[in-house]
């Protein structure tokens, strides 16, 4: 009898130890410090909700890289005058920490421009970059550099980048640069002049592409819009790995970068659940190399989330593993709550449930910003 009650005992502690959950992880070798990452990397997959991810999932095998993240949240990716947001407002939101209004770049709900993350990061010293595969003047990668009440305005978000230094830019829309309708600036040539290494697609093989680490460093991947990935684009995961080796070369100090998987959202918009999956898996790739960067590294911080979903997407009966039927309640955006994955230090600031503003907050926490800090620099640049 002795015997038994000592199992029994022994049962339920291990019972009850199973069902406490994972401990919180805490970063840094003194008892409750929290390490500070060196590295943030944003990556945007631009209208990928739960079931994108999980069609994507199941038809890969049942494998996605996103499994191996240790923390998973949810942003409520609502707009400042609508339920349903837009792109430009979701990365604003991310971007700048406040909610504005569907279609403002980079501005508040009465229009006045806000300081980005990723100029805070160029102001205290850090490297930055942009990559996406729609134009780099599209409406997410702009949110990052521009200020301008409507996200249409393409040339006038392009003359935008020239207002900083960004060490980094890989994306489409090279016409937005050298063959502008509104001016006859020629903003690939500015670039050139203020000191970059830039090319382009008609050019230069952008596999065969080495940047030079003493130069800031711009790539234009199409002309307008760059190709989906069923039609042969491929770059993501490339530029992924070269941003993030290029970044931490050129800057021992640390870097922002905000990575776009931009046509997961076309995929939705045309209601073509084949096309949601590719660009999915094509983004996952990117996620990979990413991770694998992060992983040896050790200071870097990874955040992959997206602005919002697309299409309603449903995995409807009759789907298998490796043909997923798939089923759209809309051809726009929805208001979904958003999944938030991170790895790396002060990743745990991304559990839970929370507005899509906190990815904001929590990075610049991360990263050491202080809001007297801000405040002082754009006092005085006014």
């Amino acid at each position: 009898m002795k015997n038994i009650r000592l199992t029994i005992t022994i049962v339920c502690t291990l019972l009850a130890a199973s069902c406490k959950g994972p401990e919180p992880v805490v970063y840094g070798s003194a008892p409750g410090a929290i390490k500070k990452p060196k590295n943030v990397i944003l990556m945007i997959g631009d209208g990928m909700g739960l079931a994108q991810i999980s069609a994507a999932m199941y038809h890969n095998k049942n494998k996605i890289s996103l499994e191996r993240f240790p923390v998973i949240g949810f942003h409520k990716s609502y707009a400042g005058n609508n339920l349903v947001t837009d792109s430009a407002a979701g990365a604003t939101a991310f971007a700048c920490g406040e909610k504005t209004f569907v279609g403002a770049i980079g501005m508040d709900m009465d229009s006045v421009p806000m300081r980005t993350i990723l100029e805070q990061a160029e102001d205290h010293g850090l490297a930055t970059g942009l990559v996406a595969t729609s134009t780099i003047v599209h409406a997410t990668p702009a949110s990052f550099i521009a200020h301008r009440h409507s996200r249409e305005m393409y040339e006038e978000i392009a003359s935008d980048f020239l207002k900083t230094d960004i060490d980094l830019i890989i994306g489409g829309g090279k016409y937005y640069f050298d063959n502008r309708e509104k001016d006859d600036r020629d903003l690939y040539a500015e670039l050139e002049a203020k000191g970059y290494m830039v090319d382009d697609y008609f050019k230069t093989d952008f596999f065969t592409v080495k940047p030079d680490l003493n130069r800031n460093f711009a790539f234009f991947t199409a002309n307008k819009q760059p190709l989906t990935a069923a039609a042969g684009r491929k770059y993501l995961p490339f530029a992924s790995r070269l941003a993030v080796d290029y970044l931490s070369g050129r800057n021992k100090e640390g870097f922002f970068l905000m990575i776009e998987g931009s046509q997961i959202d076309w995929g939705g918009h045309a209601n073509d659940g084949e096309m949601v999956i590719q660009e999915v898996l094509d983004f996952d790739r990117a996620i990979q190399r990413v991770l694998r960067f992060a992983q040896r590294d050790g200071n870097t911080l990874v955040i992959i989330t997206a602005d919002h979903e697309t299409g309603g997407l449903a995995i409807n009966p009759g789907s298998i593993m490796g043909d997923i039927k798939t089923a759209f309640t809309t051809n726009g955006h929805t208001a979904a709550l958003v999944p938030v994955f991170a790895y790396g230090p002060c990743s745990q600031y991304f559990a839970g449930i929370y507005e899509n503003v906190e990815i904001y907050h929590k990075m610049k926490e991360a990263l050491g910003f202080t809001d007297q800090e801000i405040e002082a620099v754009t006092s005085s640049s006014r």
